[in-house]
């Protein structure tokens, strides 16, 4: 009977009180987290029970609870994931024992009869993955409450199959991975790992996709099941050792129900008494038994779970506010839903308020969320003014569009009648007004480029803020469009009659003018530069070639004239006789150029008295033979009069003098134009337009009558806004619930050493009581060690003194947890570089 009474009551192990202080503020976590389903990205600490299909799962969750309540079978039972919270109860005053079941789903009713709890599961299971063996990953949430359990909590989940039966999935065993593997590839969870004795551990699909989600095996128990019914002969001592697959945690051996003891209606509390008759029955095992039995298991899994939970409770309260502070933020950006007129005009006046200062904050480049990735705002205005705009006016050369022909038809165009004596003003002026006028158009397109960008700041302002208020964005967006299309015709006009400015009056007198003396100076030294060498003259100073050529077409003419009567020649072509020297036809010697000749006729305009003289002596046989010939006839002139192509060396000069005249003004006023365009933008657009922006909101949006319309929300940004306030009251419940968690050193005294603890889990030495000991914070460098605390093989020093600034600051992370309401209880986790945990306790 004491051993059925021992059996049939767990152990009140020495984690049991600390357990009941931790395991229950992280159950009640669970709970507020449920609340958001698959919303919630905070993990906490579980138990997830894994293994392949048959491998006795539910029973040992079943005789970890003492009662008979889950979906049993030959087939897949598990469908959906069961999360199992066991919270230990108090025995009643008259010794009787309530044991209960709630569901999640089913909140405030309490089911005492657990058959009920089994078929609620069948029918929660059938309502979601079909009555056909289907799966599903959505969770089935279930408290335990009973005297007989410690406080737990633990994932049961399908089993791993591999041919899908029934409704199942080609894919099911994939899926089925995947589903588990979501769970225990978290570092917050411990992993239970299912493998019945009587198969291959080393083929165990349990320790397999344990290994993958915890590859160090710091988080993985394994239990060893249906010892019972090994193979004569054979035993599970060197599994439950580990000398066949090592565990870090190790391995606890049970024994579960058969269907056989199901069909005869034997409760758990009869197969505990069994487990451990057939324990003590087998000389094998007497000396593991800390290794063998549910007991141990509930005990092993309790303590571990308490120094899990103990090691990140310091992070995941961290997380909790770093999520609760985001979430804050979120839910502010959707603001409250305002009714009267009042408090719509108030917040109508504050979002345009807001507006125009991150408009012109976007401009001045102070916005607070500037981007480190790419140029925005002014940034973007002056990459377009200096490097866009300036750059691309510096490129342009005044000439490249104006030919040497061109050029020349202008000079010669502005000689009219008469030949020039100097370079004509006229031809210039007309030539760098055309140049000037090409200016305009960059121009007006730098302003086009500069009301783009504005439009774009325009559209980057405040986007969450006013995403929950898309009519008033559009009406702000089409104010302020045409609020910037009246700043751009001003600036297109300024633009226009600065082109003109520079048009209408030429400055020649302006000190960076190259002038006319200068021009003809580089001119001739472009000439001289260019000019190919003279050939050699003969001796009477006649070119050879020229000569020669010039003789025999001069005798051809006189043949060609005495064919004709033999006695007319043409005017001014007469034999040339030996010796005889013609009338050079080329042009000037060098040695002649000069001012002068530089604005001199053209030389190829020969004297018409030396013509006269010349051809003297053959005037006569023509006056004499007039009337023997017809009326001579001139040539029509054409209908498009261009300019030989022969050009003489002075209209080479003349050409190169103008180029020089262009380029030099063109760049004054280029010049001009790089400074004034931008200026003139600035002024009527980007500054008007912060200004006055403003004011062009109230005027044309704060009107009464439009309130209700524009600030009209969608019903997405309602259901965000319902959303995030349910996040943040559920992140702001848990962060409350974190402050509730005694921690205490009394607390920590309650616990055990590596030499009596059966579990093998890490020494931790107890700490002195006495109310002498105040703990306070203290740097670890500050003063003498008073006492150590071993965590995981990691020594926690205490002191006695109150912190520095320099020593709270020389750790990377503190978490203070306390509350008025609950004293002044404080604990801090400090994570150092090398991995170091700290623990200070002050009470």
């Amino acid at each position: 009977m004491a051993e059925e009474a021992a059996a049939s009551t767990p152990p009140q192990s020495s984690a049991a009180p600390l357990g009941s202080s931790v395991i229950p503020i992280v159950n009640k976590l669970q709970d507020i987290f449920a609340q958001l389903g698959s919303q919630s990205t905070i993990e906490l600490p579980q138990v997830a029970v894994v293994g392949s299909q048959s491998s006795g799962k539910s029973s040992v969750l079943e005789s970890l609870v003492g009662r008979d309540f889950l979906p049993r079978g030959s087939d897949i039972c598990t469908r959906r994931p069961l999360v199992l919270q066991l919270l230990q109860t108090k025995r009643k005053p008259d010794g009787s024992e309530e044991e209960y079941g709630e569901f999640l789903h089913l909140p405030g009713k309490r089911f005492y009869d657990f058959s009920e709890i089994r078929r609620e599961i069948q029918a929660e299971t059938n309502r979601e993955a079909g009555g056909n063996k289907g799966a599903s990953d959505k969770q089935i949430r279930l408290k335990i409450f009973s005297p007989n359990v410690l406080d737990i909590t633990l994932v049961d989940l399908p089993g791993i199959t591999k041919v899908p039966v029934g409704d199942q999935p080609s894919d099911i065993e994939a899926r089925i991975r995947t589903m588990i593997m979501s769970y225990i590839k978290q570092p917050s969870c411990l992993i239970l790992a299912v493998t019945p004795a009587n198969s291959d551990l080393a083929n165990s699909d349990a320790l397999q996709i344990a290994g993958n989600a915890d590859p160090d095996g710091y988080r993985t128990i394994g239990v060893i099941t249906k010892l019972d019914i090994m193979d004569r002969g054979t035993d599970a001592r060197n599994l439950l050792l580990g000398k066949v697959v090592p565990l870090r945690l190790g391995y606890v051996g049970v024994v579960n129900r058969s269907q056989e003891d199901i069909l005869l209606n034997w409760s758990i509390k009869d197969a505990l008494v069994a487990e451990e008759k057939f324990f003590r029955s087998r000389p094998v095992y007497t000396s593991l038994a800390d290794r063998c039995g549910v007991p141990q298991l509930a005990k092993k899994l309790n303590q571990i779970l308490v120094q899990h939970i103990k090691a990140i409770l310091p992070g995941l309260k961290s997380r909790i506010s770093s999520a609760l502070v985001s979430v804050a933020k979120e839910h502010a950006s959707y603001g409250e839903i305002t009714e009267s007129k009042a408090g719509q005009g108030a917040l109508l006046l504050n979002i345009l308020s807001k507006y125009c200062e991150a408009f012109s904050s976007m401009v001045e480049g102070k916005n607070e969320e500037m981007s480190t990735c790419e140029l925005s705002g002014g940034a973007r205005i002056h990459y377009i003014f200096q490097s866009i705009f300036v750059k691309s006016l510096e490129e342009v050369d005044p000439c490249e569009d104006l030919t040497n022909d061109g050029i020349q038809t202008a000079i010669e165009n502005a000689n009219g009648p008469r030949s020039a004596l100097f370079v004509p003003e006229v031809p210039f002026e007309v030539l760098v007004r055309r140049q000037i006028a090409r200016l305009l158009d960059p121009s007006l397109q730098c302003a086009r480029f500069i009301y783009d960008e504005l439009i774009k700041i325009s559209h980057r302002c405040m986007v969450n803020e006013l995403q929950r208020f898309p009519v008033l964005r559009r009406h702000m967006d089409q104010v302020i469009g045409n609020f910037l299309r009246q700043g751009l015709e001003p600036s297109e006009t300024m633009i226009g009659h600065l082109i003109e400015m520079e048009m209408d009056y030429i400055n020649t007198s302006h000190p960076s003018f190259i002038g006319g003396s200068k021009a003809v100076e580089l001119a001739n030294q472009q000439i001289k530069n260019s000019r190919v060498p003279l050939p050699i003259r003969s001796k009477d100073g006649s070119e050879p070639d020229k000569a020669l050529t010039s003789e025999r077409s001069n005798k051809s003419r006189a043949i060609l004239a005495r064919q004709v009567n033999g006695i007319v020649a043409d005017q001014g072509v007469r034999p040339v006789a030996d010796g005889e020297k013609l009338p050079s036809t080329g042009s000037t010697s060098i040695s002649t150029w000069g001012i002068p000749s530089i604005f001199g006729g053209s030389d190829n305009r020969t004297s018409v008295k030396e013509s006269s003289t010349n051809n003297k002596p053959y005037s006569e046989p023509v006056h004499d033979a007039e009337h023997s010939f017809s009326m001579i006839h001139l040539r029509e002139p054409p209908t498009v009069l261009r300019p030989s192509e022969d050009r003489s060396e002075t209209q080479a000069i003349e050409i190169a003098i103008t180029k020089l005249l262009l380029r030099s003004y063109y760049d004054i006023v280029r010049k001009n134009i790089e400074d004034s365009v931008p200026k003139a933008i600035m002024h009527f657009l980007v500054n008007h337009t912060k200004r006055e922006l403003h004011n062009v909101f109230i005027e044309k949006l704060y009107r009464e009558n439009l309130f209700e319309e524009m600030l009209q929300e969608p019903d997405e940004i309602a259901s965000k806004r319902k959303r995030t306030r349910e996040t943040l009251r559920v992140l702001q419940l848990a962060f409350r619930t974190l402050d509730e968690l005694p921690l205490e050193a009394e607390t920590v005294e309650r616990g055990y050493s590596l030499g009596s603890d059966p579990t093998g889990l890490p020494e931790i030495h107890g700490l002195p009581t006495s109310s002498i000991f105040k703990w306070k914070w203290a740097p670890l460098h500050a003063r003498p060690l008073s006492h150590s605390l071993s965590v995981s093989h990691l020594n926690v020093k205490l002191c006695r003194t109150p912190p520095t600034k320099a020593g709270i600051s020389a750790v990377n992370t503190a978490d203070y947890l306390g509350d008025n309401a609950f004293g002044s209880r404080m604990l801090a986790m400090e994570s150092v570089s090398v991995g170091l945990v700290v623990f200070w306790f002050c009470l």
